[in-house]
């Protein structure tokens, strides 16, 4: 069965049919074929399928129809409801001599079209088979830290075909940090002008983005990176991370510190020590700010505001900062996103919290689920991309003490992943990607595959659909994709490689 049908994150429901469809050439019909063909020959012409469309009652044909329809049906699995999120059900038939793709919103036409590509073989075939699926949970995240190390808008429209291909449906991007700020901040321009040139220095040692590159996105690329996603279902969410991790923003931007005096360019591993200073005047006008023009620049509903690993802050002006972003999100009418450390600053109904390290004590998070907060989970001891797969990998890091290796990335549940959260507070899940250690688009890719599929799976699959023996073999053969695409990938020892 799984063999037959190699589908990542697995459906609701598959119903297999008799013998297979020769699908070296489609043409798409039904709705809005000016906008479908292009996605739909970006996902199936690398695998050698012609793709064409024919115009509404067009007779016409070249090769098999594919038919997208939009219907009223109600949806397979209701989701759970966060902002912004509508439904993303659809069926997928491959009959006879047609396929039909059917679904209450454009989102499940997409993930239609996802799923197809998945059963196209290498003789150009699909099995007969009909689909009906939807989500577990609204929210299902990549995050990709581009403040370590720089990767530019041609690596990020990758990265959200990559979160897209597995039905993910939220690329957070983290902007800003101790090494580099990445977006343009028309209040505050020294920000990326000065550092945007920095990055980490643990790759290579001058701690600067490579000779060419500006370093830090403008704001039409910013548009224009979030209306590529958008075609795609993808939100992007944008992260500015205060009011620790801050030395970018101390180095440019001199009157955040107490003396005046910019701080030195930073690009070590080293995390804790920067800060903001409740008590400086420059501080929350500046907060005001930035929060403000990159909300203002932000189509989607989310604004993450950070609130990590803040070492060196006293609870209580930790907490009063905390709550000044959170604020100031909602005052630009989006719906303020912060880590798991945000709980102490009581962040209130209509926040989310997301939830990364396990080491801590999580009564603060179901005390602020008890007060309206909802939780996104990316636990680093199971979805931190960023870990190394096995020992002595060459990039990557190890301080969450195992490797995160793909059956790991599987392994494990959302909904338990807090003692004592109740499971209607978790509204989704997803991974992260840190680069400190990681510098090129490939040595990215290799982290994120194949265990991206395996976390989408997770947030996707509703556990009695999960089986890791099923998922090894499923996922043996997507590497013909991933090398079509030009992803680079691992071959974990895990997996049932083709």
């Amino acid at each position: 069965m799984t063999s037959a049908f190699p589908l990542v994150p697995w459906p609701t429901s598959v119903e297999p049919g008799e013998g297979e469809l020769d699908l070296s050439r489609v043409t798409l019909t039904g709705a809005d074929p000016e906008r479908w063909t292009p996605l739909a020959a970006q996902l199936l012409a690398p695998l050698g399928v012609t793709v064409t469309s024919s115009p509404a009652g067009g007779s016409d044909h070249g090769g098999v129809v594919v038919d997208l329809r939009l219907t009223t049906a109600e949806p397979v699995v209701a989701t759970p409801s966060v902002p912004g999120g509508e439904d993303e059900s659809y069926v997928l038939t491959v009959g006879d001599d047609a396929v039909a793709v059917t679904a209450a919103r454009p989102a499940g036409l997409l993930h239609g079209l996802r799923s197809l590509r998945q059963l196209v073989r290498p003789n150009l075939t699909v099995p007969r088979v009909v689909v009906h699926d939807a989500p577990r949970f609204g929210w299902r995240s990549l995050m990709f830290d581009i403040a370590r190390h720089w990767f530019g808008p041609a690596v990020l429209r990758r990265v959200v075909d990559l979160a897209g291909a597995y039905k993910l449906n939220v690329v957070h991007l983290h902007l800003t940090d101790d090494q580099g700020w990445r977006i343009e901040v028309p209040s505050r321009p020294a920000l990326a002008q000065i550092s945007g040139r920095t990055q980490s220095n643990v790759v290579h040692q001058d701690g600067l983005v490579p000779a060419g590159e500006r370093g830090y996105l403008t704001l039409d690329e910013y548009r224009e990176l979030q209306e590529y996603a958008a075609a795609r279902f993808v939100t992007i969410v944008p992260e500015i991370d205060m009011p620790g991790h801050t030395f970018a923003a101390t180095h440019a931007c001199g009157e955040l510190t107490p003396d005046g005096v910019p701080t030195p360019q930073e690009g070590s591993m080293e995390v804790g020590r920067s800060r903001l200073w409740l008590d400086n005047p420059a501080t929350e006008p500046w907060i005001r700010a930035v929060l403000g023009d990159v909300a203002a620049a932000t189509t989607g509903p989310y604004l993450h505001v950070g609130g990590d690993e803040c070492l060196t802050l006293e609870e209580p002006e930790y907490s009063q900062l905390v709550r000044i972003a959170l604020d100031v999100a909602r005052e630009h009418g989006k719906v303020p996103v912060a880590w798991q450390e945000a709980a102490s600053a009581d962040p209130g109904e209509g926040s989310i919290l997301q939830y990364w390290d396990p080491r801590l004590d999580p009564a603060p998070y179901v005390r602020a689920a008890e007060s309206g907060a909802k939780l996104i989970v990316t636990p680093a001891s199971t979805a931190y991309f960023d870990m190394k797969p096995e020992p002595g990998h060459p990039v990557g890091q190890d301080w969450i003490g195992h490797d995160v290796d793909l059956r790991t990335s599987y392994d494990w549940e959302p909904t338990a992943a807090i003692p004592g959260l109740p499971a209607d507070a978790v509204v989704g899940a997803g991974g992260a990607l840190w680069t400190e250690t990681i510098a090129t688009q490939d040595a990215a890719f290799s982290m994120l595959l194949p265990r991206v599929p395996a976390v989408a799976e997770v947030a996707w699959t509703e556990p009695a659909g999960r089986d890791w023996e099923s998922f090894r073999t499923r996922i043996a053969v997507h590497p013909r994709t991933w090398d079509a695409q030009g992803w680079a990938w691992y071959a974990s020892k895990d997996a049932n490689w083709a």
